[in-house]
């Protein structure tokens, strides 16, 4: 009888601890998800996956770039990104730092750097710095997504 009461409680305390929710870990999440918006500027600097790259969007994602119209859902962003990447010397690459995490971990904002390269006048390309605030969300197959990408330009360097 004692045996078959330890075996009840151990099996209890098992079960609620399968059923109980994990505390959040924000440095490691935090990692995780600074590697994976590396791995996400990795693929639009090499400007060849289009599929790849609005991947990393949510299906309602919003995006608010300098002197753009606002993107809305995935058909607007696969174009957006498909029409940059099919312009000659368009480049983009950017660096995000800090995550900071909603209390229970669903959500995450990051600031950044981007640099972007476009046609300039006359024919040659100009390079933009823009910094950036984008917005991320942990999706049900626990993959996070930016669900908000907005820049602006960035202020001028002393002596530029």
């Amino acid at each position: 009888m004692q045996v078959s009461r330890y075996l009840f409680l151990i099996l209890l305390a098992l079960a609620l601890d399968c059923c109980s929710e994990r505390q959040f870990d924000s440095k490691t999440e935090g990692e995780k998800l600074l590697r994976r918006d590396a791995e996400w500027a990795d693929l639009a600097t090499a400007g060849k996956d289009v599929e790849k790259v609005v991947s990393y969007w949510t299906e309602d994602a919003v995006l608010l770039f300098p002197g753009q119209p606002v993107f809305e859902g995935k058909a607007a962003i696969r174009a957006y990104v498909t029409a940059s990447f099919n312009t000659p010397g368009f480049k983009i690459h950017w660096v995000s730092q800090k995550p900071v995490f909603s209390p229970d971990g669903k959500f995450a904002y990051m600031r950044g750097t981007d640099e972007l390269t476009l046609p300039g006048p006359n024919g040659g390309t100009i390079t933009l710095h823009l910094r950036g605030i984008s917005v991320w969300r942990l999706d049900p197959d626990k993959q996070w997504r930016c669900v908000v990408d907005i820049s602006n330009a960035a202020p001028p360097t002393p002596g530029s």
